[in-house]
């Protein structure tokens, strides 16, 4: 059986996705002030990319959300802040 990774790994992981995204679409030409607002945080990016991973194994989005709160409690405030607009976030995971 594998081990979870730790919740600092998977918070590096995600600041390393975010400021991929960020500097491509820096590369892009976007201005940062017309989207960094947008972006989500390192937690709702670990909670976005959990969400992701597990979703298909789980009947609902609630069961997948439920699942990242049970592996990881610390996320508990991201997930209960995320799960009424997880359906609304426009996010390419």
């Amino acid at each position: 059986m594998r081990t979870p990774p730790s919740l600092e790994v998977l918070r590096a992981e995600a600041q390393d996705e975010l400021g991929t995204v960020i500097e491509e679409r820096l590369r892009g030409g976007e201005d940062p002030w017309a989207f960094m607002h947008e972006m989500p945080t390192v937690d709702e990016m670990v909670v976005l990319l959990l969400h992701a991973e597990l979703a298909p194994d789980a009947t609902t989005t609630d069961a997948a959300l439920d699942r990242v709160v049970g592996a990881y409690p610390a996320l508990r405030p991201t997930v209960d802040d995320l799960r009424d607009r997880l359906d609304g976030i426009r996010w390419p995971v």
